[in-house]
This record gives structure tokens, C-alpha cells and sequence, in this order.
């Protein structure tokens, strides 16, 4: 094998992807099923109106257009890729304020981002709350089913030759006379490859300390509401303006910011939540609640309709809110794709696109030193 990809879920199915189209021969394991960790609980989304201008507004750009090409090259329904734009709303007027310097300094890095009055978002959205201000139209943003678009990018890399290894678990890293990363030992066997890259999600910390190039990525537990089947009630992804900044926190306690938008099966999808409290899957009512309050206060019809369930996950957080991506200078051989956060779906393609480019020798499209795993080595 030229690369060994640890992890089938959306960001491990990308790097196999375009390994694989890069004309790789690739290997993918994982020590679960196919997408059944980070991704299983995650709401597929692809965005670009959630991030502030910088190295990874830069990553979602690349990704937002390589989701588009993946979309046309395999047919948007195999993805259930769906262009459906985001709406962010402003319920105070300070918010509306920080909301269009926002969208204002997106607009200078490459983001369509059109500010639009309270009686614009009652068209864009019918249902939404009259107790708005102001808010802003992101057209590039978008949804894919998570674990139906990562089995699907599995199975085109099957197609170019790449094998998959689920319920097999990683042990160990085999290392060359040099030190060098020379593949992988696993519960089936040992794995021989040029190239190893650590796509583990919330558990790439963990993998990365058994290679000996340590980062810094924790759980970081989310909840997510699912309404009974409606009519086409919400348009686009929905949510106020305050998630962006509980995107950028790095506080351990509870922090809930409300994130409405509809699925092609008709269900309503109600988040987002975040805290830092290990791996532990507790259902939490209270914070259930809290969701559920606050998506009334943006589309009031809520209040009559029925939960179907409420699911969770743990997404993989870096203290500096960016992915480690590239290879590990401590550890030749190693190359990282983890710590995405809440934004691993929407990143997985550019992340898949510049893992493949590293692996193969070729310039990356973007500049990978803010990414750099040994980062987080250095002194304030």
C-alpha cells in the first residue's frame, strides 16, 4: 500500500477518495463500521457563512467547490447533496450590527454573503419569527446526508482500487530501519504502507499519542433534535447569529445556540449544543429543553409539533478551533486529517483533496502551516 487511512467515517472516506483518484493504492481501517463514529452524529452540513475570514474560511472555499464537482461527478442524489443556502438572523439590534460587520469582512474573502431586512427573511423563510431584525443570505451554503455521502465516497474508492477494513482495530504503527512510519498493526494483521493518516476524528488525539505525534483533540458533546415528517416548513439552514461565536468558544461548560433546517425526508433538524465532558453519552433533558425552547423562539409553529428523537455526538475539538492537517514533522510518515470540530462533513473534501496532495508530492492548493500538527509544541 501506498497509504493507510485510519478511519471510515466523512473526513477518512475523502482522504481515501482522492488518494484513490490520485492513483494510490489505499488501504482504509477502522476498528467500527463505516461512518459510525463523529459522522453518524453529525447534520451534514457544508458550510461557509459560520466561519470568520481566515485559514479555515480558505479550507471551506476549496471544499465548498470540490463538494460541488463530487456532486456533479456522481449525481447530487447519491450524496443527497442539496444547495440549499443558509439564512443567519439578527434578534437584537446589536447582533444585526455584529452580523453585517461579519458578513461585510466575508464578502472581502470570497463569500457570497448578502445582508437582507426583516421583511427579506420573511420571504426567505415564511415560518420564521416576526421578532427579527435584521439578517444575511448565504448562498454557497449547503447539506449532504453525512453517512450516505461518506459510504458513497467509500465506494468510489473501492471503484479505484483502494480496500476497506472495518472492525479492525489499530494497535500499533510499524516503523522502517530509519524510524520512519512504515504502515500499521492491527487486530486482523499487520499493514505495510508508505503513508499513514490519522482521520480518527474525536479519537485522533488518542491515535496520534500511540504514533508519538501527540495533538490536542478532545470530545466535545453535541445534541441534535429530529421532528416528526412536515411539509417543506423551513427552507434553508437557519440559525442566529450568536452560533457563530459559540463555534469560536473554547469554554468547557454548556453552550446552546439554535440551528433549525429540514432534511429531503421531511424532518426538522434542531441543534446545536457543545460542552467538553469527556465521552460521556448521558442523555441530558435540560439541555434538550433548552434546544428545543430556542427553536420555538425562531419558528413558533414548533411549539405544536412532535420529536421524533434526540440524538448526540462528540466532535473532535482543537484548543484553536482549526483541523491538524498535513504531515507530522515529528513523525515522517504520518500525516494528520483530524480535529475538525463541528465542521469535519463540510471541510472532509478540501481536507481529502490536500491529504492526497501531500501523500503524492504535489504543491498544496493551500498553505497548510496554520494547520501544522506541532503547533500546539511551541510556547505562547
Amino acid at each position: 500500500m501506498d497509504v493507510v487511512v485510519v478511519g471510515a467515517g466523512m473526513v477518512g472516506a475523502a482522504c481515501a477518495y482522492f488518494c484513490a483518484e490520485a492513483g494510490l493504492a489505499v488501504t482504509v481501517v477502522d476498528r467500527g463500521a463505516v461512518a459510525s463514529g463523529t459522522t453518524s452524529g453529525g447534520e451534514g452540513n457544508i458550510l461557509v457563512s459560520d466561519k470568520e475570514p481566515g485559514a479555515e474560511l480558505d479550507l471551506a472555499l476549496l471544499s465548498v467547490r470540490l463538494w460541488t464537482e463530487l456532486g456533479e461527478r456522481f449525481g447530487a442524489e447519491s450524496l443527497e447533496l442539496q444547495h440549499k443556502g443558509g439564512v443567519v438572523v439578527a434578534q437584537t439590534p446589536a447582533a444585526a450590527a455584529g452580523l453585517a460587520k461579519l458578513a461585510a469582512e466575508q464578502r472581502e474573502s470570497g463569500i457570497d454573503a448578502l445582508d437582507v431586512s426583516a421583511a427579506e427573511l420573511a420571504e426567505l423563510e415564511p415560518n420564521l419569527t416576526r421578532e427579527v431584525c435584521a439578517g444575511a443570505y448565504y448562498a454557497q451554503d449547503m447539506q449532504v446526508q453525512p453517512m450516505l455521502a461518506a459510504a458513497e465516497l467509500l465506494r468510489q474508492a473501492r471503484r479505484r482500487g483502494a480496500t476497506v477494513h472495518t472492525g479492525t482495530e489499530v494497535l500499533g504503527f510499524r516503523r522502517d530501519r530509519d524510524g520512519r512510519i512504515a504502515g500499521v498493526s492491527t487486530s486482523a494483521g499487520d499493514l505495510p504502507a508508505r503513508w499513514v493518516v490519522n482521520a480518527a476524528g474525536t479519537w485522533g488525539g488518542e491515535l496520534s499519542a500511540l504514533a508519538g505525534g501527540p495533538v490536542p483533540v478532545l470530545p466535545r458533546r453535541g445534541f441534535v433534535l429530529v421532528t416528526e415528517p412536515l411539509p417543506v416548513v423551513v427552507r434553508h439552514k437557519v440559525y442566529t447569529a450568536d452560533y457563530v461565536a459559540n463555534v469560536a468558544s473554547g469554554d468547557e461548560g454548556l453552550e446552546t445556540s439554535v440551528v433549525v433546517e429540514g432534511t429531503r425526508a421531511g424532518t426538522v433538524l434542531i441543534g446545536a449544543s457543545r460542552e467538553r465532558v469527556g465521552f460521556d453519552r448521558t442523555f441530558s433533558l435540560p439541555v434538550v429543553r433548552k434546544l428545543a425552547a430556542q427553536a420555538i423562539g425562531v419558528f413558533p409553529f414548533l411549539a405544536d409539533v412532535a420529536l421524533l428523537r434526540g440524538y448526540l455526538g462528540f466532535r473532535p475539538y482543537c484548543p484553536d478551533h482549526l483541523p491538524v492537517l498535513g504531515e507530522d514533522p515529528r513523525v515522517p510518515g504520518l500525516v494528520h486529517a483530524c480535529g475538525h470540530e463541528g465542521a469535519g462533513i463540510g471541510l472532509a473534501a478540501g481536507t481529502g483533496h490536500l491529504v492526497a496532495q501531500a501523500v503524492s508530492g504535489t504543491p498544496p492548493d493551500l498553505d497548510l502551516a496554520p494547520f501544522r500538527p506541532d503547533r500546539f509544541s511551541e510556547a505562547p
